[in-house]
């Protein structure tokens, strides 16, 4: 009788605990209707549609997508972020941005790519650390995540991937209050615009290279 009770108690307290982020995903790719809107992600994930929006919008530029999609995906990034900086409490949208949807079958195919690794990674995260996601620490990673969607939009190749990875660990530590995941997002938005800054100087020297080269042959 000790054990049955013991089994209640428990199967209770899983009842009560949230869904993750990749659980909520798949229910969403599952769902009847021919497209996803914005509308139906804030919807699903309710008072944690900050670190859903940013991880949605910012996890696809990780894996390689078709050119321009960096800067479709960042637009709405950087409606979020901007909000997460100023310190909102929740997500505003307005009608036309949160009735902007995507196909299932491309919603689908995305998630069947992410869920996997998110998996993993969700199973690694706790809450710990919550010093490092009170209002103050959040607004600054509001302002970080900001500057990482701007870079986003610059035509530098492969530049999405390290922004949109960096985004997208500071999403995972909003979503499951996990410090050391804010610490590593902190790490790899410095090496995104370390990487950035490498790029851009290996572009302009390229650009110089090829005019100079243009001077030699006229």
């Amino acid at each position: 009788m000790p054990d049955v009770s013991r089994r209640r108690v428990q199967t209770t307290a899983d009842s009560q605990a949230p869904q993750s982020f990749s659980q909520i995903l798949g229910e969403l790719a599952a769902g009847p209707d021919p497209s996803v809107s914005i509308r139906d992600v804030l919807d699903a994930f309710g008072d944690r549609a900050f670190g859903a929006l940013m991880l949605v919008f910012a996890a696809p530029n990780v894996l390689p997508m078709p050119p321009g999609t960096s800067a479709v995906l960042g637009a709405p990034l950087l409606f979020v972020t901007a909000q997460l900086m100023l310190g909102r409490p929740t997500v505003w949208m307005p009608g036309i941005v949160l009735d902007g949807s995507i196909s299932r079958s491309f919603f689908t195919s995305l998630t069947s790519r992410l869920n996997p690794a998110l998996t993993r990674v969700e199973s690694q995260l706790r809450a710990r650390l919550l010093a490092l996601l009170r209002p103050l620490p959040e607004r600054l990673i509001g302002g970080a995540c900001f500057v990482l969607a701007v870079i986003l939009f610059l035509p530098i190749p492969f530049g999405n991937i390290p922004p949109g990875f960096a985004i997208s660990v500071f999403a995972l530590a909003i979503l499951e209050r996990d410090g050391v995941a804010a610490l590593v997002g902190w790490l790899a938005t410095l090496s995104s615009l370390a990487i950035l800054v490498s790029l851009s100087a290996a572009v302009l020297a390229g650009i110089r290279a090829f005019f100079a080269q243009l001077g030699m042959l006229g």
